[in-house]
Formats: structure tokens, C-alpha cells, sequence
């Protein structure tokens, strides 16, 4: 399934978010209903909470069941409704700072300190650890979500990216099997292009502008994003870890993607397409794509196969930009106390394993669940489940919206794999960008 949530922020969404709320940055609202720790039981006879869900993340099914428990155990209802992601960021905005705010909200993972830093949303620190339930959340949902030390979000589902690969194109070069380290697996490309020699065909289909994609080779050779001390936050894309990575990245992009691509993102053409019109071998792809490809080209299906990214640097794979969603309660609900419950249902291990991947097929929420389905996945999910255990976060910072918004991160792949700047100038270039983005709202 498509996520739409990274397009749902932008520069302007930030600024609507900023004005609209009427807050200072930096801290939020603890609500009405006592931080105890303890989240209880509460008697919720006589009442109805309202609970936001985004179109596309989790089925009525699940939600019904969800309901159904939480009535059994609260007697309150659930008023349940679906949002659309088009406009999403002022209509949660204005609802979060009026006094009939919804209860609970479905929150794409990196939006999470936008609304956080308005006042926005209730501060769940003093009920992390009865949240998690002894479980380790992913890194990537749980980092976005906190801010300032404090946790604004309770992790729901992931997903993310792994290679699918034609194992009949690899199979005609020679490769029969996955490769489990980055020397086999750039051997095995090699092995492709060389049987492959039409101009348009692309060992590995990897566009210049794939930020998600070339932020991986920056997090495995240990560099990041931005650190933060004292409250502020300075980029690092410059430094020697993060330079080392992108120019990894330059490597591969320039010699296993046709030159074609170095100015372009994954959607204009869209990689599914391209790799179901057999013009690469290889993409690194969401889990959706494949239903995508399998549909553009049906006799494709039984060609597939997936396999995470091998490290660079270890025998592991490389860390994963996480998409997904947490769970947040509005600072001005007037029920937190049942949306503390009603989220505590939600994110549970028994939720999480039998019916947000049992029912929906989602990542769930911590590395000790992911270990839990490994043998109920289908082999070809079963990279994206690994793969989402070692995850690297956003900056938990407003200004990140920006970064999103404004194209900066494509622009400065596309400049390193076009030539037009070395990978230290562009980094250089960039994080004085990014460091001014991210402390704008402090």
C-alpha cells in the first residue's frame, strides 16, 4: 500500500502549524487527566471518545476489535473517523487547538514534532514504560515521536524499504542466489550489467533524487542526519562518517544506474514501471511495489524476490528509513484518560502480533514483535520485517517539516550523482541549510 504521509508536510504545513496553534515551541500541555504513570482502567460509562485514523492504516476490522475490547473494559464508545491525508496538516492543526480537540490521532511518524512543539499534543512520558510493556519500539518510530527528551507518541506500525530484484534477469547472468554481504552483492550486479548492455537498462534502478534511498549508505558508513545539544540542532551531513557514505553512494548510483536517472526521483517514471517494463533488474522498493509490479506485469510474479540491503562496513544490513505511523492525544482532549486506554489497546503486544500484522500485514512496533512473526511472514516480506530492526530517526525537531517540504535533500543527491558538486561541497552546502531549517522554530 502507497503512504502518502511524507507529502502530507511541507514548509507551509509547518507554518500553518505554528500559527494556527498559537503556542511557543518547546513543550506541550500535559491534559486533564492526571500523570499518574499508571494508565489503569478508567470508568468510562456514559462516554464516547473520537479517534482520528488516516485513510489507509488500519482496516475497520481491527478498529472494530479494538472498539469491542475497549467498550468491554471502559463502557465508553468510540466515535471513529477516517481522515484523508489532502490537507490533513491544518485540519489537525485547527482541531488540536480548539477545545473539542478528538481524543486520539493517527500521526505519521516524522510529523509527530510539528504538533509536539504547538502544545499540541499530551506528553506520554510518565506512561512510556507501561506503553512498551517491556518491548524495545523501533528506533525509527519511537525517535521522531520523542522530543526534548519527552515522548509525544506511541508507536503503531512500520514500513519500509528493501531491494526486489528479477531473479530470472539475475538467474541469466549467473546469480542464482541472494547475496548476504555488499561485495557479493555488488559482484552480482556487476555480473548483470555486463549481460544486460542496452543503453536504457539499469543494473540497479537507483534515481539521483532518492534521498530515502542514498540516506542509507550515509547511516551505515555512521553518519547522521543533525545532532542536537542544549536545544540545538546543527547539520552533519558534512562530516567525515557522512561524506565517506554519500561518496559510497555516488559509486554505486553512477556505475549501476544509467546516467538518465541522476536528476530524477522514483516517481517520474515511477521505479514499479520501470522495472516491470524489464529496464532494470533491481529497485530499492516499499512492499506495496511489489503488488504494484505484479499488476503492471502479472507473469512477473513468480520472479521476484527481495533480499535487505547488505552493510557496507558489517555483516549486517544497512539501516532503513522507517515510514509509519504513532499514536498521539491531543493536549486539550477531554478524555485522557480512556484515549490513554484506548491507545494502550492499540499498541499491545497482543494487538500489535494478531491483528495490526495479523489482520493488516504492518511491521508492528518493536524489534521483539517483529522477531515474534518472523516465521508467519512470506518470504518476500520477510526482508522488509529484518530490515525494520535496525532503523535510523528523523531529527525530532519541527523544522524538519521543512526539509521534507522544500526539496533540499533531493537536490543535494541528484547534485552529488550529476557531478555538479563534489559530496563534500554538496554536504557542506546543505547542512548549513539543514541546521538553520531545524532551529527555526526554537
Amino acid at each position: 500500500m502507497q503512504r502518502t504521509r511524507l507529502a502530507a508536510l511541507g514548509a507551509l504545513g509547518l507554518a500553518a502549524a505554528l500559527t494556527l496553534a498559537g503556542c511557543s515551541a518547546g513543550g506541550s500541555s500535559s491534559g486533564s487527566g492526571g500523570d499518574s504513570g499508571s494508565i489503569g482502567t478508567p470508568d468510562g460509562k456514559g462516554k464516547t471518545i473520537t479517534v482520528w485514523i488516516m485513510n489507509g492504516d488500519l482496516s475497520p476490522a481491527i478498529l472494530k476489535v479494538a472498539e469491542k475490547q475497549f467498550t468491554k473494559d471502559t463502557g465508553a464508545k468510540v466515535k471513529l473517523q477516517t481522515q484523508q491525508w489532502d490537507g490533513i496538516t491544518t485540519k489537525l492543526t485547527t482541531a488540536l487547538a480548539q477545545s473539542d480537540a478528538p481524543d486520539v490521532v493517527d500521526l505519521g511518524n516524522t510529523q509527530v514534532p510539528v504538533y509536539a512543539a504547538t502544545g499540541g499534543l499530551k506528553d506520554l512520558t510518565p506512561y512510556k514504560s507501561e506503553l512498551a510493556d517491556g518491548q524495545t519500539w523501533l528506533k525509527g518510530l519511537e525517535g521522531p515521536a520523542t522530543v526534548d527528551g519527552k515522548l509525544y507518541g506511541a508507536p503503531l506500525f512500520a514500513g519500509n524499504r528493501s531491494v526486489i530484484y528479477n531473479k530470472k534477469i539475475w538467474a541469466d547472468a549467473g546469480v542464482t542466489a541472494a547475496p548476504t554481504t555488499y561485495a557479493e552483492f555488488t559482484a552480482d550486479l556487476d555480473k548483470v550489467k555486463a549481460a544486460n548492455t542496452a543503453t536504457d537498462f539499469s543494473a540497479f534502478y537507483m534515481p539521483g533524487q532518492y534521498w530515502y534511498g542514498g540516506l542509507q549508505w550515509v547511516w551505515d558508513a555512521g553518519g547522521q542526519i543533525a545532532t542536537e545539544k542544549g536545544g540545538k540542532w546543527t547539520g552533519t551531513l558534512d562530516s567525515a562518517d557522512a561524506v565517506k557514505g554519500l561518496t559510497a553512494w555516488k559509486d554505486f548510483q553512477n556505475t549501476y544506474s544509467v546516467s538518465s536517472t541522476q536528476d530524477i526521483n522514483t516517481d517520474k517514471p515511477a521505479e514499479s514501471d520501470v522495472f516491470a517494463q524489464g529496464q532494470t533488474s533491481a529497485i530499492l522498493g516499499s512492499s506495496w511495489e511489489i503488488g504494484s509490479i505484479e499488476t503492471a506485469k502479472p507473469e512477473l510474479k513468480d520472479q521476484l524476490g527481495t533480499f535487505a540491503l547488505p552493510s557496507t562496513t558489517s555483516g549486517k544490513t544497512q539501516p532503513v528509513f522507517l515510514g509509519g505511523s504513532d499514536l498521539g492525544i491531543p493536549a486539550k482532549s477531554a478524555n485522557p484518560d480512556l484515549a490513554l486506554y484506548y491507545m494502550k489497546i492499540l499498541t499491545s503486544k497482543k494487538f500489535q502480533e494478531n491483528q495490526v500484522f495479523g489482520v493488516d500485514g504492518w511491521e508492528p512496533n518493536s524489534t521483539q514483535l517483529i522477531d515474534a512473526v518472523s516465521s508467519k511472514v512470506s518470504e518476500l516480506q520477510k526482508p522488509y520485517f529484518e530490515a525494520a530492526k535496525t532503523s535510523e530517526p528523523t531529527p525530532a525537531t519541527p523544522g524538519w517539516a521543512t526539509i521534507e517540504g522544500d526539496a533540499s535533500f533531493q537536490s543535494m543527491f541528484a547534485d552529488i550523482a550529476t557531478g555538479r558538486k563534489s559530496p563534500q561541497d554538496a554536504a557542506e552546502s546543505f547542512s548549513k541549510h539543514l541546521t538553520t531549517a531545524l532551529n527555526a522554530t526554537q
